[in-house]
């Protein structure tokens, strides 16, 4: 399986033509539904098994694409957004922070365990704000979910509004 990676992994849902996007074009070599490296590390503070609290301001958001983006193509950069917490790879636990999860056509998970890791599931364990996303023909939800350190969304859950793209 080929990988590109830029600043990011590459996410492939489908291989359709490249999009045009506001950020430009990223063209290269990519392989089928890749999943962030998990980032691994020692740290004090570890969490005792139940959710992280997560401050009240603390909130996610999807930068691009918009709520309603036509896609052309179907590929994009998905970026992504957080407020009032910090990003920290899957493995640290400090207090205060977490990692993306992107969820795709899928309704939110149970809350007090890990977020899967699946197709519709996208991990961003080493603490990525931006990945190449190519979705298949269609209209498509995405909604960003914090995780912390062992992908257990924080309590309260800290996500995004879910939004609606469609390729044409």
């Amino acid at each position: 399986m080929k990988r590109l990676v830029l600043s990011v992994v590459t996410f492939v849902l489908s291989a359709p033509a490249f999009a045009q996007d506001p950020f430009g074009d990223h063209s290269g070599e990519h392989g089928d539904a890749l999943h962030a490296h998990e980032v691994a590390a020692e740290t004090s503070g570890q969490s005792a098994g139940g959710r992280q609290p997560a401050p009240k301001n603390a909130r996610a958001y999807i930068i691009w694409p918009v709520d309603g983006a036509v896609i052309k193509g179907g590929r994009f950069w998905l970026r992504m957004g957080l407020q009032g917490v910090g990003v920290a790879p899957a493995g640290i636990y400090n207090p205060n922070t977490g990692h993306h999860h992107v969820l795709i056509d899928t309704d939110l998970p149970p809350l007090d365990e890990p977020i899967p890791n699946d197709s519709k599931h996208l991990h961003f364990g080493a603490g990525q704000t931006e990945a190449r996303i190519t979705l298949p023909p269609g209209r498509h939800t995405l909604q960003l979910l914090l995780g912390d350190g062992d992908h257990v969304p924080h309590d309260p859950p800290v996500m995004s509004q879910r939004i609606t793209v469609t390729v044409p």
